[in-house]
């Protein structure tokens, strides 16, 4: 009788030992796993990205253009590619599409030529300006609609009014295709109804077109690698959006106002360059963006470089900052009184500086701040993404 109870005893302390040990198998395995899925939740937290169409992306090769798009498949992420003959580019569909809204859809017809903007404007009635949209569309949409400029169709209801976009188009948003497609679309709209688009470079520009990808959104590499492609492959002088950026200046006046990305440096200033002379000297180097010290030119070293380039320069609002006196010296030199900035955010944007010389455009677009401003009936207001205006003193 005891041995049994012995044996029993024992069979039954193995059994228990055998599930403890499985059950701490299984808490180790069940930890593990939970870790794999955080990290790979934390990818996804990473780059966020609702709308998983992206393109088109229209590319030139001996006498041919290619379209190439990811699209969604019974729900997964397809690469695309259509080709068609260069002579016939109105027949080309352009279509940019949004999965997670398809009443925002729209398409775009390609120009047969793209010329370089012209540097100078005569005074517009009405103009609004923004800046470093960073591929943020819906809040770009919201902020154009808000304010009159499109209806919800995408159609220009600003009539001879200018859009001025004082640079950074790419890297952290989702939608960077959407935007300087809908930027090229606007253009021609607007020149039809007697308006203008004004799109100015940004060092968000320069980087994406050299190379320099340390801000870019991880789906544009993601999805370049998806279509056999490099994401330097997208945005060359052999692409449409490519060209059509290739086109922009980094600095243009319009009526009295000056605007470019970042501000005219007292280093830029001293090279007493016209903006005919700036804007082409700098439009020879967009493909050649360098270090300042391996530049030869003197001129080109200034206008590239991190600190005092237009589209660098943050001096207006950090140390060592600008002197009245340095902003007289540019408006005297350009026939500006005002200069209108982005790239640079500050707590009061949209707003004036230094007794209204400089009007600072720049809001984290990011965190949901869309903001812009609004030149009419003489007066500057501040706008944002519900159609209200402040004035700004």
């Amino acid at each position: 009788m005891k041995k049994n109870y012995f044996i029993i005893t024992t069979i039954s302390f193995l059994l228990c030992f055998t599930a403890m040990l499985s059950c701490k198998k299984n808490s180790i395995n069940q930890d593990q796993l939970a870790g794999q899925l955080n990290t790979s939740a934390q990818k996804k937290v990473n780059d966020i990205s609702n709308n998983l169409y992206d393109g088109p992306y229209i590319l030139y090769n001996n006498g041919k253009i290619i379209v190439r798009t990811i699209e969604l498949e019974n729900g997964e992420q397809v690469a695309k590619s259509q080709t068609y003959p260069e002579t016939n580019k109105s027949a080309v569909p352009v279509n940019i599409k949004f999965t997670d809204h398809p009443a925002w859809d729209f398409s775009v017809k390609l120009r047969d030529q793209i010329q370089n903007e012209p540097v100078s404007y005569t005074q517009p009635t009405k103009i609004l300006a923004l800046s470093d949209i960073e591929g943020e569309f819906a809040a770009f949409r919201g902020l154009l609609i808000a304010n009159k400029v499109i209806d919800e169709q995408y159609n220009w209801i600003f009539g001879n009014g200018h859009l001025v976009i004082c640079g950074d188009l790419f890297d952290r948003g989702e939608e960077v295709p959407a935007t300087l497609w809908l930027l090229y679309k606007l253009e021609q709209d607007a020149k039809l109804k007697g308006g203008y688009l004004h799109t100015i470079l940004g060092d968000h520009e320069f980087m994406n077109l050299n190379g320099d990808l340390r801000y870019l959104r991880p789906k544009y590499l993601d999805n370049a690698d998806l279509m056999g492609l490099s994401y330097n492959d997208l945005y060359t002088a052999d692409t449409e959006l490519g060209r059509w950026l290739r086109s922009k200046n980094i600095a243009e006046k319009i009526g009295d106002y000056l605007c470019l990305h970042g501000g005219v440096s007292p280093a830029v200033n001293g090279l007493k360059m016209s903006l005919s002379a700036l804007n082409s000297l700098c439009r020879q180097n967009y493909d050649n963006y360098k270090k300042p010290d391996q530049y030869t030119d003197k001129n080109i070293k200034t206008l590239f470089d991190g600190k005092l380039s237009p589209f660098w320069y943050r001096g207006y609002f950090k140390d060592p900052k600008a002197t009245d006196s340095d902003i007289d010296q540019t408006f005297s030199f350009y026939k500006a009184k005002k200069v209108l900035v982005g790239h640079t955010i500050i707590s009061t944007n949209v707003g004036f500086y230094y007794n209204g010389k400089v009007l600072g455009l720049d809001v984290d677009e990011h965190s949901g701040q869309h903001a812009g401003a609004l030149f009419q009936d003489n007066t500057w207001y501040k706008i944002d993404d519900s159609g209200e205006k402040t004035p700004l003193n």
